[in-house]
């Protein structure tokens, strides 16, 4: 049941893209709301996982897995339209890659990505339930925001002669924001795993 709340997300972040580009600007206020359902339904997949005692490997980087594909669309997206500069979704695309590579071998071995952290700060920043409802409400929060006025220079043109710069700004401080705890929440993921590798090295 989890794994299917996590795919109907998957499947309403294609409604969502559709709703952006579809020029339709009455229909684009529901981008805001739709974006926070998608990103709330993360949290409803994993109590109904643990809810229901369906906590598997596989769901775990299924979620995961999901997560990284509707952040990463977004975030493509906005830079697309314009609305944030084009590194933000390079940072986020060559940060998810390398953090995912190094997952994928505590997966092969039958270890859950977050249970790969052995340091306190690691265990803080990157598996720590605080720091991952953070960053995730802080997501949340980037997304609707920029989303919400997409279509009011088309409904209300005065309103965002006046604020639409204002506006756009805030959207841009949070997108940064968002940039910065994506490598903070990076590095202890990478630096634990050069440190763990080496004395395999050496032992080699």
């Amino acid at each position: 049941m989890a794994n299917w709340v996590t795919f109907g997300r998957f499947l309403l972040l294609f409604v969502l893209l559709g709703i952006i580009y579809s020029g339709n600007p009455a229909l684009q206020l529901v981008n805001a709301p739709l974006t926070l359902l998608i990103i709330a339904l993360d949290g409803v997949d994993g109590w109904v996982a643990r809810r229901f005692n369906e906590e598997t490997l596989f769901g775990a980087t299924f979620d995961i897995a999901i997560d990284r594909i509707v952040e990463t669309v977004l975030w493509v997206v906005l830079a697309h339209l314009g609305f944030i500069g084009v590194w933000i979704p390079l940072l986020f695309i060559i940060r998810g890659n390398l953090v995912d590579a190094i997952r994928s071998k505590g997966a092969a071995s039958g270890t859950a990505a977050f249970d790969m952290m052995q340091s306190p700060v690691g265990r803080f920043l990157v598996a720590g339930r605080f720091m991952r409802g953070f960053y995730a409400v802080l997501k949340a929060v980037t997304f609707a925001w920029i989303l919400l006025w997409q279509p009011f220079d088309a409904l209300a043109p005065a309103f965002w002669a006046d604020w639409g710069g204002i506006m756009s700004g805030i959207g841009l401080a949070l997108a940064w924001a968002s940039a910065a705890i994506c490598v903070v929440r990076g590095l202890p993921v990478i630096v634990e795993f050069c440190m763990n590798a080496r004395p395999s090295l050496q032992e080699d």
